[in-house]
């Protein structure tokens, strides 16, 4: 029987240590930017959203550390500080530095 072969624990362990590092940085940020929210008094339905948003923003950071070479695992950090100061802080900056770009 395949389920009851000990090396299916090994390969799972292995994989799990392959996609650690992709996934505790998202993962870190989604529970900074729920936290934060439940801290403001927001509700489940912001702390879900904002943790998710948080996460992908996060999780799409990455590639842009490796390509500036950078160590990935600065995306822990970013992803730290992606929740803390959220989203919408996030886009209202991003905004900020967009418009003075397009305006040069």
């Amino acid at each position: 029987m395949p389920e009851k072969d000990p090396s299916n624990w090994a390969i799972l362990l292995a994989w799990l240590n392959q996609i650690a590092p992709h996934v505790y940085a998202p993962v870190m940020s989604a529970i900074i930017a729920g936290l934060r929210v439940l801290y403001g008094g927001g509700r489940w339905r912001q702390v879900w959203l904002e943790g998710a948003l948080c996460g992908a923003a996060t999780l799409a950071i990455k590639p842009l550390l490796i390509w500036l070479g950078m160590p990935a695992d600065m995306a822990v950090f970013i992803g730290a500080c992606f929740g803390f100061v959220g989203v919408e802080k996030l886009r209202e900056r991003a905004d900020q530095v967009i418009g003075r770009k397009v305006g040069q």
